[in-house]
């Protein structure tokens, strides 16, 4: 569309144009109610429809199960990594094993960037007792310890284990299954999916939870998305540790019990986050992970012809799809690629603050001609600022 630019943001992120329009055309006026969603009650029935329709494509496209709840919270991965470690250790199932065990059971924790560390961090805060699994830091988070190597709690002494799948910072990917294989079936694995959900398909059934925030391939800001096994959303309700220990704004079984709006949720970024998923049910979830593959694909390419300038950060057993990030010879050619790229209107290219460098981010709504306008870019930087061939 004339006068867009090319949003390579890490999040919020780039929305697929045609729901974009369709937010525009209904802006005023949805559904001929005379009002905007901005401005309708979340008890009438016109926006019932829409957070239900919003669950129920959700619900078909990534083939989640009947005994799974979906949940629309506030609060951000962030948040999540309270409400996980809290929802779990309320739960009838983990009480129940810890009450057999005689003392505190561990969280298991893979920390594999920055979020799961921050992740682990908030656990240890409320007093959780965590169990690190694995830990990339070494590498300076540049790859994934092998499976081999992770030191998993004895299963009747875990909670459950705890991952980010894709970490937007590093660059990151875990790749499919990895964890799940890994772990005993009778442990619930959580996992954030905030920046890779909707890209390819999942086995839900095997997750005791999924946690992501929609900024990425979902939606706008201001929701997360919760994929909660009902098991684990069973509660000892005569136990009054487990309420004072627990938010209601929190608390996964209290918005299940209230489809989600036990109080007013945020209903613009839902409502848009519905068009997402039917947009997205409309190209296939197959499809969406054929494309994300070829986005990434263009641009590793460029990274692995030139090596010692466009210079990688990340092991390529497990590069992410989603965030590409890479460095080049000096802070200043990071600057002048910057620049330049910004000409080209191809935007939010920056590393993160912590890292610096470069980080593409190819989410679901990134078309295809996006990752090659930039693979381009990248072949005519390296043309004019790459070491020069003598003759």
């Amino acid at each position: 569309m004339e006068g867009r630019v090319w949003n390579f943001s890490a999040g919020p992120s780039t929305l697929p144009l045609p729901v974009l329009e369709e937010v525009q055309r209904d802006l005023l006026n949805y559904g001929g109610t005379g009002m905007s969603v901005l401005e309708m009650s979340h008890r009438s029935k016109t926006y019932g429809g829409i957070i239900g329709d919003a669950e129920a494509t959700l619900r078909r496209v990534l083939d989640v199960p009947s005994n799974y709840s979906i949940l629309f919270m506030q609060g951000g991965g962030t948040g999540e990594f309270a409400a996980a470690y809290l929802n779990l250790f309320a739960s009838r199932a983990v009480r129940e094993k810890q009450r057999r065990l005689g003392r505190p059971l561990a969280c298991d924790y893979l920390v594999t960037g920055s979020w799961s560390k921050l992740g682990k961090q908030e656990v240890e805060r409320l007093g959780g007792r965590v169990n690190v699994a694995a830990d990339g830091a070494a590498s300076g988070y540049a790859g994934i310890p092998p499976a081999a190597e992770w030191t998993l709690g004895a299963p009747d002494e875990t909670a459950f284990v705890y991952y980010c799948e894709n970490e937007t910072i590093h660059g990151v990917e875990v790749p499919p299954s990895a964890v799940v294989d890994a772990v005993d079936p009778s442990v619930p694995v959580i996992c954030d999916m905030s920046s890779n959900m909707l890209s390819r398909p999942v086995d839900v059934g095997r997750f005791g939870a999924i946690v992501a925030g929609a900024q990425k391939n979902m939606g706008p800001a201001g929701v997360t998305v919760v994929i909660v096994r009902k098991d684990l959303l069973e509660r000892d309700e005569g136990d009054a540790d487990v309420t004072r220990a627990l938010p209601s704004v929190l608390d996964w079984s209290y918005y299940d019990r209230a489809g989600s709006m036990p109080h007013t949720p945020p209903t613009f970024s839902i409502y848009v986050c519905g068009l997402v998923f039917r947009w997205a049910e409309q190209q296939g979830i197959r499809e969406l992970a054929r494309r994300r593959a070829a986005r990434a694909r263009l641009v590793y390419d460029e990274i692995d012809a030139h090596p010692a300038f466009f210079r990688g950060r990340v092991d390529p057993a497990c590069r992410s799809e989603m965030n590409l990030v890479f460095n080049l010879p000096t802070p200043e050619l990071e600057a002048t690629f910057l620049a330049e790229a910004a000409e080209r209107r191809m935007v939010q290219l920056k590393g993160h603050r912590s890292l610096g460098g470069i980080r593409v981010s190819l989410y679901n709504a990134m078309p295809l001609e996006g990752a090659e306008a930039f693979a381009a870019f990248m072949r005519d930087f390296y043309a004019r600022h790459g070491p020069q061939e003598k003759d």
